[in-house]
C-alpha cells in the first residue's frame, strides 16, 4: 500500500491532502494499481499561526484530519490502510513540512525526533532545534 500526503496553502486554509494513495487489486493474479486521494480542508480561520496558541490549535486540527483520512470507516470501497498509525504520522509530518510554519515545526518536535522530522522533509532551523 502506498501512502503519501501533502498540504497546500489556500488563502486562509490549508488542504491536508493527508492524501492517502491506495493500491487496489482486481484479483490475486492480475493486479491493477489505482491511486485515490482522500483529502480534508483544514481551516486556519480565526487562528494566528505566528502565536503559540494559534499554532497549537492548528496542529490539533491537522492531527484530527490525519486521523480522519487514515481511519478505516472513512475509506468506503477502498482497501484499508495496512498501517493506520504510519499513515497518520506520514500525513501529519507532510502537512507540517508543507505548511512550513516555525511554531508548527516546534510543536511537532515536542513529540517527534529530529530524525523523524528529517525523514518527512521538515526543515528544522538551528533556532528551532535548540529549543
Amino acid at each position: 500500500m502506498n501512502i503519501r500526503s501533502a498540504v497546500k496553502s489556500v488563502g486562509w486554509s490549508v488542504l491536508v491532502s493527508a492524501a492517502v494513495a491506495c493500491t487496489l487489486f482486481a484479483d490475486s493474479v492480475a493486479a491493477a494499481s489505482h491511486d485515490f486521494i482522500v483529502a480534508l480542508r483544514v481551516s486556519t480561520k480565526g487562528l494566528d499561526l505566528s502565536q503559540l496558541a494559534g499554532a497549537q490549535k492548528f496542529y490539533q486540527r491537522l492531527q484530527y484530519a490525519a486521523l480522519e483520512v487514515c481511519k478505516p470507516d472513512v475509506r468506503v470501497a477502498l482497501e484499508p490502510v495496512a498501517d493506520p498509525k504510519g499513515c497518520m504520522e506520514k500525513a501529519l509530518g507532510e502537512a507540517i513540512r508543507s505548511a512550513n510554519q516555525p511554531l508548527l515545526t516546534q510543536i511537532y518536535l515536542e513529540t517527534h525526533t529530529l530524525r523523524e522530522a528529517a525523514a518527512r522533509g521538515i526543515e528544522v532551523t538551528g533556532q528551532i532545534a535548540a529549543k
